[in-house]
């Protein structure tokens, strides 16, 4: 199973919420520590060895968005799931541009954490044990070093543009549903209320179409979005 002897970090300062958390996903065969403020976060992340990061934006010392930063910047492929009362759009786009994987809001079914957690362990797993450099007429990317480039020049994504741009890749000339993207990319039941995945995309356009002239990344009315050759 997945889960067996995953080691999973959990940065929370509420005491109640961190027991409840590392008693319920050692329930579920996990392995978890705890670090009360952001600074033990950064310092028990340095000894190595995790799998995952469950993370509190609101803590002492250091906040989430700042500790999830030198995450990215030490381990790109690391899966952090943000726990956080702070929802607004701005909330999780600041998030997610941190380089959070899922972004889940207090107070939450922890039965639906638990699925996420699965789901983000098995797309690491998957990635892993697939392809490891993508490639659409000029663009490549790889998914070992993180690397875009398109005509040759480099291309710098957020965490959640380059999971974002994969997904169409993986699926190219295939018409996308906003719901899908949103099951997939963010691991999440695409919210009505939210204007999420059409703010990630024309963040994507402008990295990867707005400079060149072909563009690869279209919108399907009616439907979502595809990647596919632009014809003539």
């Amino acid at each position: 199973m997945i889960q067996q002897n995953t080691r999973i970090l959990i940065v929370e300062d509420e005491p109640k919420v961190a027991s409840f958390l590392k008693r319920g996903l050692e329930e579920n065969d996990y392995s978890c520590e705890i670090a009360f403020d952001g600074l033990m976060g950064r310092k028990m992340f340095d000894t190595g060895g995790y799998d995952l990061i469950i993370l509190d934006i609101n803590l002492p010392y250091k906040n989430g968005i700042e500790l999830c930063k030198e995450i990215r910047h030490n381990n790109q492929k690391i899966p952090v799931v943000m726990l956080t009362a702070l929802g607004t759009t701005e909330d999780k786009l600041l998030g997610f541009d941190s380089g959070a994987d899922d972004y889940l809001l207090k107070p939450f079914e922890f039965r639906e954490l638990l699925a996420r957690i699965r789901s983000l362990l098995k797309r690491i797993s998957i990635a892993e044990t697939g392809e490891n450099i993508i490639t659409f007429l000029d663009l490549e990317v790889n998914l070992n070093t993180y690397e875009v480039k398109r005509g040759g020049e480099k291309i710098v994504l957020t965490q959640k543009e380059f999971a974002l741009l994969v997904f169409l890749l993986r699926n190219k000339g295939r018409a996308l549903s906003r719901n899908e993207i949103a099951e997939n990319v963010w691991g999440i039941n695409f919210d009505t209320g939210t204007n999420i995945i059409d703010v990630y995309v024309n963040f994507l356009r402008k990295k990867i179409d707005k400079c060149y002239p072909k563009k690869l990344i279209h919108t399907q009315t009616g439907i979502g979005y595809i990647l596919k050759e632009e014809k003539e």
